[in-house]
């Protein structure tokens, strides 16, 4: 007994560091007790998928119940004079597909029998009617009308394939599936529950999961328990999967699926396999494929059971389906996701939201999936790879989701004294089986709160939050917020003049800049004179403006002197004004075409007119990321590099992000340590600014590279993380309104922004991107969404001081016949 117990805490060890050898797992781990397995097996889910709990919003579409194989547990299965028809019509495919997508589903998982054209005189007649050689044939045609109509994603369970069948289907699909079931010969012996059904040979189903794996198919398998199968063939079965998992990489999930009886097959009598077996399973499973494997347990065969499924290693409910009945287990009925949601957070989890392609996967739909399916998964996808929550997307105009009523009602009840809401917010107060995730989230706050620069992966975790984490890392910022800078919202008057649209580069987010290859984005080139920045500068004087922004492509005929005498115009038209102008990229190149050293060109321009510096054209501060959205552009170090050097001449600047295209939380984390690092070295940046990628007429989303823009979940967050971050270095967190539009502008207030930027007049970058919010919010308008959260506004100056009187001696010059003179602020 001593020396069993000490082989299985061995075997515990070994699961707690790495994957448990083969020989110690079969050794020791049949006769192990569930619950001595369960704890370390719950504690490697949450390591590897925190309190997430995720489900694939479904339609379910059984092509065909006609089947060769006989499996004596099967209900599915069905002979031809029990059908209607062989298989569905076109048009019945279609109107469930419709179905599903009106209840907002994205994925539709075709289920259907092995080859029964095999088997079935009825099954040939039906493909030959419909031109179909086979029923694989028809399973493509059907996915493929499926994706090309409703730009729903095919899931396939079209049972055993060669490299043939799979190649074939691999464009229309996005992912697919095969139930290993059982590696046990045994099964298929006369008696057992798999005699008669040559597709349930485990060496053929091994064999399609090893050509899948070989061409790169992200393939869900598992087993069905409680069939005959003893505890040491299990783990004969899931060692048999971990061998070509660990080839190949390309299991996407493990589901642990319950044998159910059903009345009218042979096995209608059989016993079904007790929870603690199931549970004893999953943990089994969890152990022998670490913290990274998905491991799914279907709810609706095991509903009483949910919490408990959990604890044993379960991070995913598989698909649940709004629309249809699961048609395989007919007799138990999906919950409803409400439902679901509840158990899953009574049992100290979040719900969430994927695809049928499981995060990790989804997150890299370059290497695990077709060209023709790639860009789908990226506009369904968010930055973590789960499914997009909502239809908000940056710039678009977008009604605010669901979720933005319950952030917003919190933070109305919220003590200014307290980071929690007074009043408990709607989601479910349960304690947690565990709080270490948790508490590891309140540790990092904490951290963040003490002015403590955080590690990579603490601000990972943070922009990873979801449920009741999620909600503390918001009222945490706007806690923060309000201890920091008060509760006045402040904006300043300004005016936009882009005065060029004509750029050498090409950024692949970039919708402004005209170039070669662009003519069928918004609006024709155009290049404004001096005189014209000169009018328009006079103009926002005229209409109570204290700065004008101003940035432009990357023009053919610019150097260093074009800027020059951009500042000079600038402040020949109105000399007290304050001149915020030139991303970084613009510095660089006029100080290269002067040939002079960044400081000198720099203390020019400082010595001209201009007062502080735009940090944009960080994009992302990563150069893995740069090399795809803007490979010709600045690199990292020359961003930093620019805004360094501003800073040691005396010239503030802001520091932005612009997220939501190609990047994740990793390439967030790094870009806020960088900006930390910068300021923590000069002090020179004055606030920070996301802004969200709008998509619409992004090149690169045309061309199906990037995302959809930001979530709304990440855009709030966005706020509020870079609150706790950057504390107490940079103070001011600022909200586009021309990102968020007025009503997301206003919930970020309450998630640790405290500037709502300026009335911009003429903002024309995001509007070329698509964007739809307009080129002004005049103050009034500005004090009145402050007035809406309940919080003061005033105006401020680019340096957040007061505005002085400003005075008024210039001449209005007359308005070009390009642009309108604008109407003046209230």
């Amino acid at each position: 007994m001593a020396r069993a117990s000490s082989g299985l805490s061995a075997l515990l060890c070994a699961a707690e560091t790495g994957r448990p050898d083969a020989s110690e797992a079969l050794a020791w781990l049949p006769e192990a007790p569930a619950a001595d397995l369960l704890p370390l097996a719950e504690s490697l889910t949450l390591a590897g998928f925190g309190e997430t709990v995720t489900y694939s919003r479904k339609v379910f579409i059984p092509l065909t119940q006609l089947c060769r194989d006989v499996c004596h547990y099967c209900t599915f299965a069905k002979a031809p004079r029990r059908l209607k028809s062989a298989y569905l019509s076109a048009e019945e495919v279609l109107a469930i597909a419709r179905a599903g997508k009106a209840a907002d589903c994205k994925e539709a998982l075709f289920t259907l029998g092995d080859k029964p054209e095999v088997r079935y005189a009825a099954a040939r007649t039906a493909l030959d009617a419909a031109g179909a050689l086979s029923t694989l044939d028809y399973l493509a045609r059907m996915a493929k009308l499926v994706l090309e109509e409703t730009g729903l994603l095919p899931h396939l369970n079209p049972g055993v394939m060669d490299a043939a069948d799979l190649r074939r289907l691999r464009p229309v699909s996005v992912s697919m599936g095969l139930m290993l079931e059982s590696a046990s010969d045994r099964l298929c012996e006369r008696g057992g529950p798999h005699f008669g059904s040559p597709d349930k040979v485990p060496a053929r189903r091994l064999a399609t999961l090893r050509a899948a794996g070989e061409l790169g198919i992200p393939m869900t398998t598992g087993l069905l328990i409680g069939i005959g199968e003893t505890r040491r063939e299990r783990v004969e079965s899931l060692l048999a999967l971990r061998t070509l998992h660990e080839a190949h990489g390309h299991l996407q999930e493990l589901i642990i699926q319950n044998f159910k009886a059903k009345p009218g097959t042979k096995m209608a009598d059989a016993s079904e396999p007790p929870i603690e077996e199931q549970l004893w399973t999953v943990a089994v499973a969890r152990l022998l494929f670490g913290p990274g494997m998905s491991i799914q347990a279907p709810p609706n065969l095991r509903p009483e059971g949910l919490a408990s499924l959990v604890r044993a290693g379960i991070n995913d409910w598989g698909g649940v389906s709004p629309v249809t009945p699961d048609h395989v287990n007919p007799e138990a009925p999906w919950p409803h996701l409400e439902d679901l949601a509840r158990a899953t957070h009574a049992a100290g989890r979040d719900i969430v939201e994927r695809l049928a392609l499981v995060p990790a996967y989804a997150a890299q739909p370059e290497v695990w999936t077709d060209p023709n399916i790639t860009r789908r998964v990226r506009r369904f996808s968010d930055s973590r790879g789960f499914a997009r929550p909502d239809r908000w997307y940056s710039g678009a105009g977008c009604e605010l989701p669901p979720i933005a009523a319950q952030w917003s009602s919190a933070a109305r009840g919220r003590d200014p004294g307290s980071a929690a809401p007074v009043q408990a917010a709607t989601r479910p107060t349960q304690a947690r089986s565990s709080r270490a995730g948790a508490a590891g989230i309140s540790a990092i706050i904490g951290a963040a709160r003490a002015g403590h620069a955080l590690i990579e992966t603490d601000i990972v975790r943070l922009f990873s939050v979801e449920g009741r984490d999620l909600d503390e890392v918001i009222a945490a910022a706007d806690q923060l917020r309000h201890e920091s800078v008060g509760d006045t919202v402040t904006y300043v008057v300004n005016r936009n003049i882009n005065y060029t649209n004509i750029c050498l580069y090409h950024c692949g987010f970039c919708a402004f800049s005209k170039g070669q290859g662009s003519k069928d984005l918004r609006g024709p080139a155009y290049n404004l004179d001096l005189d014209e920045v000169a009018r328009r500068t006079a103009e926002a004087a005229a209409a109570g403006a204290t700065e004008v922004c101003l940035q432009g492509g990357i023009h053919p005929s610019f150097t260093g002197e074009t800027y020059l005498n951009i500042v000079r115009a600038v402040k020949e038209a109105v000399p007290w004004m304050h001149v915020h102008a030139f991303s970084p990229l613009e510095i660089q190149h006029g100080a290269s075409t002067l040939g002079l050293p960044l400081a000198i060109y720099l203390e020019r321009l400082r010595d001209a007119g201009l007062s502080t510096l735009p940090g944009t054209a960080a994009e992302i501060l990563d150069d893995e990321i740069r090399a795809v959205i803007c490979p010709d552009k600045l690199r990292t170090d020359e961003w930093l590099n620019v805004i360094g050097t501003a800073h040691e001449v005396g010239l503030r600047t802001t520091a932005t992000i612009m997220f939501g295209h190609v990047e994740g939380p990793v390439h967030w984390a790094r870009h806020l340590k960088r900006l930390r690092a910068l300021q923590e070295r000069t002090g020179g940046i004055s606030e920070f600014v996301p802004l969200g990628y709008v998509h619409m007429e992004a090149p690169l989303w045309r061309k199906g590279r990037t995302r959809s823009g930001p979530t709304f979940r990440e855009a709030v967050l966005m706020h509020a993380v870079p609150r706790l971050v950057l504390h107490p270095l940079i103070r001011n967190i600022q909200v586009s309104w021309v990102k968020m539009g007025a009503d997301g502008a206003a919930l970020c207030l309450d998630a640790g922004a405290n500037d709502l930027g300026g009335t911009l007049m003429n903002e024309s970058i995001t509007r070329a991107a698509g964007g739809v919010h307009g080129q002004e919010l005049n103050a009034m308008q500005l004090q009145a969404l402050a007035r809406r959260i309940g919080r003061p506004a005033r105006q401020r100056t680019t340096f957040y001081g007061n505005p002085g009187e400003t005075p008024a001696t210039w001449v209005m010059r007359p308005p070009s016949a390009a642009e309108p003179a604008l109407a003046m602020a209230d």
